[in-house]
């Protein structure tokens, strides 16, 4: 093989691995929600979390981007069950540093490239995990390993996010991390039930009432 040859299939590595680290559109489209508005668990529903991202993403100069929530809910009345992997586009994603997050929704959920490092706030900040002061890694989700709604017999949506008292969700670590060596405790999006929909509940278990956005488009 020519020296030429060589050359250029190594400038197309690079280029590769360059976009591989470049925001789609020049902004963001995943970040983790740098604080909790305030009612624990109790977003005012889908509706209510998608605007509080968006919120989030137009305030980081990101607004032109469709933001929603990384949130699940339970069928109720007419309303058909909703599931978090259903909501959030196809990919890719990109945190606010620019690193690739996954291509696409298989990867996210089975291979996505989220830690303690790379789940980063709209501001671009770390949030603290396991084994720091104050531990912050729950991330509200409702959700299996999949992405689907998480069932069961009891609440794990917390009333489909209209609590901030009674009731429980399912929340994933964004820093990977747990108790032990098992899927769930590893699981950015499926680890355990909270104690309660408040914040005070659910910082006991390790969380703040935050959520993971997703630029959909």
């Amino acid at each position: 093989m020519s020296s030429r040859v060589l050359l250029a299939a190594a400038a197309a590595t690079v280029l590769l691995g360059a976009c591989a680290m470049r925001p789609a559109g020049n902004s963001p489209s995943f970040f983790v929600t740098g604080a909790n508005p305030g009612k624990g668990a109790d977003f005012g529903g889908l509706e209510g979390a998608d605007r509080y991202c968006q919120a989030l993403g137009t305030a980081a100069g990101a607004g032109q981007r469709t933001w929603r929530a990384y949130l699940s809910a339970t069928a109720s009345g007419n309303a058909p069950a909703v599931n978090a992997r259903d909501r959030i586009g196809t990919g890719p994603w990109f945190n606010t540093k620019g690193t690739l997050i996954a291509y696409n929704l298989n990867e996210l959920h089975t291979a996505p490239n989220i830690s303690k490092q790379t789940a980063l706030t709209e501001k671009g900040e770390m949030v603290s995990g396991r084994g720091d002061t104050v531990n912050m890694h729950d991330i509200l989700t409702g959700s299996k390993a999949d992405g689907t709604v998480a069932t069961g017999t009891g609440d794990t949506t917390c009333g489909n996010w209209t609590s901030s008292g009674e009731g429980s969700a399912i929340v994933g670590h964004h820093d990977r991390l747990g108790l032990s060596e098992d899927a769930p405790a590893k699981s950015w999006n499926a680890s355990h039930p909270t104690r309660g929909c408040s914040l005070d509940a659910l910082k006991s278990t390790g969380g703040g009432g935050r959520l993971y956005c997703f630029a959909a488009n």
